[in-house]
């Protein structure tokens, strides 16, 4: 019986350990754009959210909500490239501008 009550408090103490384990958080939604001119800001949804200072070939990853996005590349008082995308939850959606612009 000493062995039965043994196994049966371990069973329970098993189960509240894997029990209070934290939740899997699911990925980042992100937008990440490529090929945009050094200098250039990025907008996304009409607000500004990261300016591209450095070279064009390195990305920038945008943490976004899922959904539809109207992304936009400014460069000075110039829109030099515009395109609508949907990223799902999870999903890492790839802008790449192709506006052929590059200073």
């Amino acid at each position: 019986m000493r062995v039965f009550v043994l196994l049966m408090l371990t069973g329970l103490a098993a189960c509240s350990w894997f029990g209070s384990r934290k939740p899997h958080q699911p990925d980042p939604t992100e937008i990440i754009v490529t090929g945009a001119p050094a200098g250039s800001i990025v907008f996304v949804d009409g607000s500004p959210v990261g300016q591209l200072t450095t070279r064009n070939d390195h990305p920038q990853v945008l943490d976004v909500t899922a959904g539809a996005h109207k992304v936009e590349i400014h460069l000075g008082d110039a829109i030099v490239y515009r395109e609508d995308t949907y990223v799902g939850p999870g999903e890492h959606r790839m802008v790449r501008v192709l506006s052929g612009f590059t200073r």
